[in-house]
C-alpha cells in the first residue's frame, strides 16, 4: 500500500481492486487500513469514489476501535472482580448471590453474561465502590 497519496485510484471500484473493504480482525488489517485512510484524508482534493470509499474504511476501522474498547472495558471489569474475590475469599457462587442468582457469577466470570447496570449496582453496594467499576460497555 506504499505509494504516493497521487497515484490512488479515483473511483471506488478500482480502489476496491487495491484493498478490498472487509471487517477487521486484527492488527494488521487496521494497520492497512489506517494507512489507506491517511492516504485518502491528505489528498487536497477527493473524488466522490474516493470520499465513499474513506467513509467505508473509516466505518470498519471504528468498528474495530470500538470491538477493542469493548473487549478491554469486559477484560477491566472481570480482572476487578476477580480480585475482589480473591481479597473477600468468595467463589463463584458467593459473586452471583450478590445479584440474587448463583449460576450468574460463574457465568460473568466466563465472559457469557455481561455485567448489566441492576447487577453494577449490586457489586458496587457490596464492595462499596462506584458502580461504573462494574459497567461492561
Amino acid at each position: 500500500m506504499k505509494g504516493a497519496s497521487s497515484s490512488l485510484p479515483r473511483t471506488f471500484q478500482e480502489l476496491c481492486k487495491m484493498h478490498l473493504p472487509r471487517p477487521i480482525h486484527d492488527d494488521v488489517e487496521y494497520e492497512n487500513t489506517v494507512e489507506l485512510l491517511d492516504r485518502l484524508a491528505v489528498l487536497p482534493r477527493r473524488t466522490s469514489g474516493q470520499e465513499e470509499y474513506l467513509e467505508t474504511l473509516s466505518i470498519l476501522a471504528e468498528k474495530y476501535d470500538q470491538n477493542l474498547l469493548e473487549d478491554s472495558a469486559t477484560s477491566d471489569a472481570i480482572a476487578r472482580i476477580r480480585r475482589l474475590m480473591a481479597n473477600h475469599d468468595m467463589n463463584a457462587s458467593d459473586l452471583g448471590r450478590i445479584p440474587g442468582n448463583r449460576s450468574l457469577g460463574a457465568a460473568i466470570l466466563r465472559g457469557e453474561r455481561k455485567i448489566s447496570r441492576a447487577n453494577a449496582a449490586a457489586l458496587g453496594r457490596r464492595f462499596k465502590m462506584n458502580p461504573g467499576a462494574f459497567f461492561q460497555v
